[in-house]
């Protein structure tokens, strides 16, 4: 460890039970205090429980915060070892102090993160160094509303909302509305509406389209609606986008990044805008998108020239 730390701090957040993200996590956090950059970690578990974490010699003897408005209050960054349901979770806490997040995939697809496992001491030296940039990504605020207009509770989404229906023996009768016009009327099982970054997650696989993270729209996907028109939209970012549930219908529930929700009773609404805060991403590189796609989703490009310029 280094003799003297600085002033430079790091909110830790990995991925808790599994053993490889223990060990990840563990190495990492040497890297910076041995840079000398204090480490914190986000507590995840259970108040007085036993974690996995507490067996690591260098993961317990950090400080833990609740994962809280104030976790990352005096950090430079937030790192994060795991999945996208971890980096969701950790962009959260990032943003309520506006400050940039990284994320090093160690689940499965990792769309959301900027490293790989095999990667992380390179990761590491570029956070010790300073060596990366910062780009902010759209993010939307979601507001729900009762059947006579008054609010019941406000959100926001880095992915996507999701008002899905909760009576499973019955679709949702849902009416979709676009700067306050209405579009069309459907049974359906849900309606997503996305940001760009969300559009290769739940919108991607509910058929919508894929949308560079650098584009400033909204994008608007039936979830298996019964109707003829119910095809995927892409809308203005300073539209208003809202999903009203007929006074008839069932229960539904609007879901944030897949885990903030808010109760939509009978005949409520959602709206949605632009956010007025996006979250501040990391990259370690100028990569295009295109290259993230491609090696993401495995995609075929074998027989590929390329320009041809004299």
């Amino acid at each position: 460890m280094a003799d003297a730390m600085t002033d430079r701090e790091i909110l830790l957040v990995p991925h808790f039970y599994r053993p490889d993200n223990i060990a990840s996590a563990s190495k990492a956090a040497s890297l910076l205090e041995d840079a000398g950059i204090r480490v914190r970690l986000l507590d995840q578990g259970e108040p007085g429980s036993e974690q996995p974490i507490d067996k690591d010699p260098v993961l317990n003897q950090l400080e833990r915060v609740a994962p809280d408005s104030q976790a990352a209050a005096g950090c430079e960054l937030v790192l994060v070892l795991g999945g996208d349901g971890t980096f969701l979770r950790a962009a959260a806490v990032a943003r309520e102090q506006d400050l940039p997040v990284l994320g090093i995939n160690l689940g499965h697809v990792g769309f959301l993160a900027e490293g790989e496992a095999e990667s992380l001491e390179t990761a590491i030296a570029h956070v010790i160094d300073r060596t990366y940039f910062v780009e902010d990504r759209m993010t939307i605020d979601v507001q729900v509303l009762d059947a006579e207009g008054k609010p019941i509770e406000t959100s926001w989404a880095l992915n996507e909302c999701s008002v899905e229906n909760t009576d499973r023996t019955r679709v949702l009768d849902a009416i979709l509305e676009v700067d306050f016009r209405p579009v069309s009327s459907f049974g359906c099982d849900g309606v997503l509406i996305s940001t760009p970054t969300g559009s290769t997650a739940y919108a991607f696989s509910a058929g919508g389209p894929v949308m560079w993270p650098a584009l400033d729209a909204i994008l608007v996907v039936p979830n298996n609606a019964h109707a003829l028109f119910a095809k995927p939209m892409v809308v203005s970012p300073r539209s208003t986008v809202a999903v009203e549930s007929e006074p008839t219908t069932g229960r539904a529930v609007a879901v944030m990044d897949g885990f903030r929700r808010i109760e939509m009773p009978p005949g409520s609404r959602v709206e949605v805008i632009r956010g007025h805060r996006p979250v501040k991403w990391v990259r370690l590189d100028k990569r295009p998108f295109t290259d993230r796609l491609v090696r993401k989703f495995q995609l075929p490009v074998s027989g590929w020239r390329g320009p041809r310029y004299k």
